[in-house]
């Protein structure tokens, strides 16, 4: 019997996903990143013990570090390793979206944000996004759009 196909563009399972961030900011253009992990953090992941919320993406050096997200280390660990759950972690991406990443965020008003971890068959993947910052309307104005888009909903189902 034959395996179905997944959806184009189908991210695997999710691990986590950053809701802070589509609140704070407009997100422009999301790129696929590498994690490099160590192995207590992976377990982790599996068991769902991440926080991403207050995470960015810092460019330097020609690199790429994931910074402020919280891994929590499970106690099954192993007793030798010092497992530090906020340590930054690199991104692995190309040098071409590398270069696009950072000439964007050295314009005032950009930032890259991490969007969301998942698995993308047994490597995990983490969605980082190019942001630019909401203002309190624009917040405002989202959260009423996205209420009456609810609101809408429940009045065509009720119909039916």
């Amino acid at each position: 019997m034959a395996k179905k196909a997944k959806k184009a563009g189908d991210g695997g399972s999710s691990i986590i996903v950053n809701k802070k961030a589509r609140h704070d900011y407009h997100l422009n253009e999301t790129f696929e990143a590498g994690v490099s992990l160590a192995g207590w953090e992976v377990k982790s992941l599996r068991m769902g013990k991440v926080q991403i919320t207050d995470s960015y993406v810092l460019l330097k050096d020609g690199e790429a570090w994931l910074i402020g997200v919280h891994i929590t280390p499970l106690n099954t660990a192993s007793t030798h390793v010092y497992a530090e759950p906020t340590r930054d972690r690199k991104l692995l991406l190309h040098k071409r979206e590398l270069a696009k990443l950072f000439a964007v965020t050295q314009q005032k008003g950009h930032t890259c944000v991490a969007v969301k971890l998942y698995w993308k068959q047994h490597l995990v993947k983490c969605q980082i996004a190019l942001a630019t910052g909401k203002k309190e309307h624009d917040k405002r104005a989202s959260s009423k759009e996205r209420e009456w888009n609810i609101e809408k909903q429940r009045v065509m189902s009720s119909r039916r």
